[in-house]
């Protein structure tokens, strides 16, 4: 009797086991027809997303969203070459991962709203990590947005729905001016934060 036939044996089955999925409740099916229902934003012709996250798999995803609706990406594996491409090639809005190699994604924040050049570009940052307090802190610094990982296509538009001005281009709601310290220069004082 070979290990299979024992374990089958031990658990008195020779059929696959099943696991019963929770059936979807009316409230949720109904939500999810709703969103359905709801008209498609896509992007304005030539709208660009910079998207800075070490998971290829996270770039991959995002990615097949963003296109499939018309957007266009530029996809960077760490924040200092994010920072490049934000400088050079000047996206409408960032996708920002918080757990990056060497820089992480709040100092790349800072360094986005320190920029004049780059000030005013939408932020949305992204992390797998359930603390609170990272999205208070982002939020603190100046992020846009706070999304959650794993996150669904829904949760993705939903984000980008908020930031978007009559005219289909990701906004800020309202540019935070930056904090000054005693000394007066908003770098020292962000530094602090």
């Amino acid at each position: 009797m070979g290990i299979f036939d024992q374990i089958k044996a031990l658990f008195g089955r020779s059929a696959p086991v099943t696991v019963p999925q929770p059936a979807a409740t009316p409230a949720a099916a109904e939500a999810a027809e709703e969103r359905r229902q709801q008209p498609r934003v896509d992007a304005r012709i030539g709208t660009q997303v910079l998207i800075i996250d070490d998971s290829k798999t996270v770039l991959a995803v995002l990615r097949k969203f963003l296109r499939s609706a018309g957007y266009e990406t530029i996809e960077c594996l760490d924040a200092e070459s994010g920072l490049v491409a934000l400088r050079e090639k000047r996206p409408d809005l960032v996708f920002l991962d918080i757990m990056l190699p060497g820089m992480n994604g709040f100092a790349a924040l800072r360094a986005i709203r320190r920029d004049a050049a780059t000030r005013d570009t939408p932020v949305i940052m992204m992390s797998g990590n359930e603390q609170a307090m990272e999205q208070f802190f982002g939020t603190r610094i100046g992020a846009d947005d706070f999304m959650k990982k794993p996150f669904s296509r829904h949760e993705v538009f939903f984000r980008i729905g908020r930031l978007l001005d009559d005219e289909g281009v990701p906004r800020r709601a309202a540019p935070r001016p930056l904090p000054t310290a005693a000394s007066g220069t908003p770098a020292e004082a962000l530094s602090s934060a």
